[in-house]
């Protein structure tokens, strides 16, 4: 079956046309086997007009990796408003990572599977993204631990790494949740909200867990 003829319209407004199909073939289908025909003809387009405004499949994929990484990185900041409670912040962010990630599950599936399996440079696209959203994060616990503490002494190397383990928690629960029936995303963000938040909600009291001692083994 051919390309489907539609009437010109702007480049800008047809690249994102292209850019929809192409995020849901490879978010379905995987980038191996997304096909550059497949996709021109979800787009209704011919490939050679893929190729004339993407260049190659690479390029369509990296920016379809892009696409998806602003959306979800803005989603998330939109959600954690400023001036919210430390934990309400961190609720309203959460809130929205999942909404997100459950109403565009192509795009997920893209950054989360697709982009991390396949290699450079598309692992690097999806890696500052993330970094992105464990700065942020990090910022939030520090802010947090300022309000309750104003001159916390919690260690910065400590927060990014409490950050980065709330980030990976998000990840792999927001794939859970898109393939479990019935996980809404606020249920998601109520699950890693009653998993993380009675820790760090602790922590911010003052009062953080402390391994046990070791004792020395006999010789």
């Amino acid at each position: 079956m051919g390309a489907v003829k539609s009437k010109r319209m702007p480049r800008a407004v047809r690249e994102q046309q292209m850019l929809d199909a192409a995020v849901r073939t490879f978010g379905q289908r995987g980038y191996m086997a997304a096909s550059m025909d497949e996709i021109a003809e979800l787009a209704g387009v011919s490939k050679p007009l893929v190729y004339l405004y993407l260049n190659s499949k690479e390029d369509l994929f990296t920016a379809c990796i892009r696409r998806e990484a602003a959306a979800l990185t803005a989603a998330v900041r939109a959600g954690a408003r400023p001036g919210l409670a430390a934990d309400r912040q961190l609720w309203e962010g959460l809130r929205a990572f999942f909404q997100h990630t459950a109403q565009h599950p192509d795009g997920w599936a893209v950054l989360h599977l697709q982009a991390r399996t396949h290699g450079e440079p598309f692992a690097a696209e999806v890696t500052a993204m993330r970094e992105e959203i464990v700065a942020f994060v990090t910022q939030l616990i520090l802010a947090a631990a300022r309000e309750a503490h104003h001159d916390p002494d919690l260690p910065e190397r400590e927060v990014a790494g409490l950050a980065e383990a709330l980030v990976g928690a998000a990840e792999s629960l927001a794939a859970w949740a898109n393939a479990t029936p019935g996980v809404t995303a606020r249920q998601a963000a109520a699950t890693l909200m009653n998993f993380a938040w009675a820790g760090l909600g602790d922590l911010m009291a003052g009062r953080p867990w402390s391994p046990p001692e070791e004792r020395e083994q006999p010789a």
